[in-house]
């Protein structure tokens, strides 16, 4: 009889625990939260390419995602709003007190966006368009959107409380066909007198127009305190000098004060597309540029200039997702 007895509980025991796993799993096992969809770098911030438009809008869309095990069962409406408590911080854990080479909060005259969006049930990702108008967005600066999804106990929804969740700081970078960032092992940097060139991985160019980028002389960054002083601008002509080659013209702004002068060999620029062999929807675009020109560094050295001869090429390759019918959002950053 006991035995009865035992195997008629162990059926009844499995079967409650079969229906109480039955049951967890038709309910949300974590706290449906709303956060940003965005990838941050080591410094914090969300790279955010904008192709560039001197007169019109160009609408960025940053994803909101409803995250947890089950889908969005309600209607939603998510509070936003600028974040500049936190840009403070991030300036101060990256640069100290070196408030001169700050992330800058972008001027709201430069873009529109709404205080709110919905989520209707049955959604879980919706996007926020922000309409920017950058034309004379000076790109000397770093510029960061700082946004954040707000959290109030009357809203229906609850903030993600990770920081890059419900924390999104948007590093707003313009760009043409010709901007981003270059291979510079072989963009040879000579200071007057030295034989061994100085040389960096890369240098990373900026947008003044649809067919203009500038870059920094010699070994610049964005993060010198001078680099505005050494803007090389590069515009890319129509004007061939061979079957492959075209023209160049390269200038600076600062002349009378950095001396820069243009070399002897006319500088150039070539562009390939290739296939990818291994997946044929990629494409590739390879742009090289060849520069020659020479500059003084007057700053570096108080009372001191610093002469230096520039001769090299810079090579950058931009890959293509064609399965992707906007051309702008085909780039792969």
């Amino acid at each position: 009889m006991k035995k009865y007895i035992c195997i008629l509980f162990l059926l009844i025991t499995t079967a409650v625990c079969f229906v109480s796993c039955n049951d967890e799993w038709k309910e949300e096992q974590f706290v449906q939260t709303a956060s940003f969809k965005s990838n941050p770098t080591a410094q914090g911030v969300s790279w955010s390419y904008l192709r560039y438009n001197a007169t019109g809008k160009v609408r960025f869309n940053l994803p909101i995602i409803i995250s947890g095990s089950t889908p969005n069962l309600k209607n939603r409406t998510i509070h936003l709003g600028l974040d500049p408590d936190t840009l403070a911080k991030l300036n101060q854990e990256q640069y100290g007190h070196r408030q001169e080479l700050y992330f800058k909060q972008l001027d709201k005259k430069y873009y529109t966006m709404p205080q709110t969006i919905d989520v209707p049930a049955g959604v879980s990702t919706v996007t926020v368009p922000i309409d920017f108008t950058l034309g004379d967005l000076d790109q000397s600066d770093k510029w960061v959107l700082p946004l954040q999804i707000l959290n109030d106990p009357a809203y229906d929804y609850q903030a993600n409380p990770q920081k890059y969740y419900r924390r999104a700081m948007l590093r707003i970078t313009p760009f043409n066909d010709y901007s981003g960032e270059y291979g510079g092992t072989l963009y040879k940097i000579f200071l007057d007198g030295d034989t061994e060139p100085l040389t960096l991985n890369t240098h990373r160019t900026f947008v003044v127009d649809d067919k203009t980028i500038f870059l920094y002389a010699g070994i610049r960054d964005i993060d010198y305190l001078d680099r505005k002083n050494y803007k090389v601008f590069i515009k890319f002509t129509d004007q061939n000098i061979d079957i492959q080659k075209k023209k160049l013209e390269i200038w600076s702004d600062n002349t009378v004060n950095n001396k820069f002068k243009v070399g002897a060999a006319q500088s150039y620029y070539t562009r390939d597309e290739a296939w990818d062999p291994k997946l044929p929807y990629l494409k590739h675009i390879y742009t090289t540029l060849y520069l020659s020109y020479e500059f003084e560094d007057y700053t570096t050295v108080p009372g001191q200039r610093l002469k230096y001869k520039v001769d090299g090429t810079l090579s950058m390759q931009r890959d293509l997702n064609t399965l992707i019918p906007d051309q702008d959002q085909q780039i792969q950053w």
